[in-house]
């Protein structure tokens, strides 16, 4: 005799297997901290890459204008500018990645450990069954 509830979980079951179980398997072998830690910091990196390639760009393709009126006190401006635009767009990126790495362990972990809950309850209904 077919037991829809089992039929039912072993569906869902079956739906996250194909969709969430390799990517939350891999988030939940970490710790929360150090997930995050390590996703925000190759954000840092990406981020300082396409900041300086952008800068670069920008500079050369402004080289004339910029060139033109450059004295010394202009181009400490002109630096510190860069870099202080810069650190204010790592402080909100890396605050950003942050919270969403943590969140995002946070969903995998729950997702796995209902998994795991519906692994034991299946278990229990075919020993029930084999009984």
């Amino acid at each position: 005799m077919l037991d829809k509830r089992r039929i039912r979980l072993m569906a869902r079951m079956s739906a996250y297997e194909k969709k969430h179980i390799k990517q939350d398997l891999k988030i939940s072998t970490y710790y929360k901290k150090d997930y995050s830690s390590l996703n925000t910091l190759i954000t840092l990196l990406w981020i300082t890459v396409g900041y300086v390639i952008v800068a670069a760009l920008y500079v050369l393709c402004n080289m004339d204008a910029i060139l033109e009126n450059l004295d010394l006190t202009k181009l400490f401006l002109l630096i510190g500018v860069t870099v202080g635009a810069y650190l204010m767009l790592v402080i909100v990126y890396c605050v950003c990645a942050s919270s969403y790495y943590k969140d995002r362990h946070s969903r995998a972990k729950q997702r796995v450990k209902k998994y795991y809950r519906d692994l034991a309850r299946l278990e229990k209904m075919d020993l029930k069954e084999k009984k």
